[in-house]
């Protein structure tokens, strides 16, 4: 794939030319390749996420609570509905990988491809401005967004209510391992709910990982 092959596919994906390619080079390189990679850009793209997508719902919903805004927003922003969106637009072709990630299937999780689509979003925020970045997340979350007719109950809630149904106590979380640098910390959360096996998730982040947990509990016993 070369560089001309992935402007034309930005070109297509953004509604725009990129005026400095290297950046979004950058955003579709894995750590694994030795070159700088993604991460950064998707520690900005996140954020620029959050504030669009909650500018999107506020206005949306405009009768809803925070609570169940907060909801719809972390459905809105996860890891799996930003690789659904990785995959949409065909990030997989261009994606930058070393050959431990190739081996590692890193093309096809949801983990890297969420996380890519965030940077992919951070370069265009740097190199187009905050109207472009808007534009391309309401291009592909919008209909994700109209697409949910309720607000999803969170993960933690959901994995709540079921143990209170199942005359279980409050699940447990615990911070089971926490590795990598500072700004690239990774968490493990196993959460157990007495009389089931523990089910533990990974994340960048405690809070995250804790959801991610829930969740994972809740596919596996229901």
């Amino acid at each position: 794939m070369t560089l001309s092959d992935v402007s034309k596919w930005l070109e297509e994906v953004i509604g725009a030319a990129p005026t400095d390619p290297k950046l979004f080079e950058q955003a579709l390189t894995h750590g694994s390749t030795g070159e700088a990679h993604y991460q950064r850009l998707e520690f900005l793209g996140d954020r620029v996420l959050g504030l669009v997508a909650a500018s999107m719902l506020f206005q949306r919903f405009p009768e809803e609570p925070e609570g169940r805004l907060s909801h719809r927003l972390n459905a809105l922003v996860s890891g799996a509905t930003c690789a659904e969106v990785a995959r949409e637009i065909g990030l997989q072709a261009h994606m930058r990988l070393g050959k431990q990630a190739r081996d590692d299937g890193a093309k096809e999780s949801d983990y890297v491809l969420g996380d890519m689509v965030e940077a992919l979003i951070g370069a265009i925020y740097l190199d187009l401005g905050l109207d472009r970045a808007r534009s391309f997340i309401e291009r592909y979350w919008r209909p994700l967004l109209e697409s949910a007719k309720a607000a999803p109950k969170h993960p933690k809630s959901a994995l709540q209510e079921w143990s209170a149904a199942h005359n279980r106590k409050v699940p447990v979380y615990e911070v089971t391992s926490k590795e990598g640098p500072p700004h690239a910390m990774r968490f493990e959360v196993t959460v157990t709910v007495k009389g089931f096996e523990p089910v533990s998730a990974t994340a960048n982040s405690k809070q995250a990982a804790e959801t991610a947990a829930a969740k994972a509990f809740l596919e596996k016993n229901t």
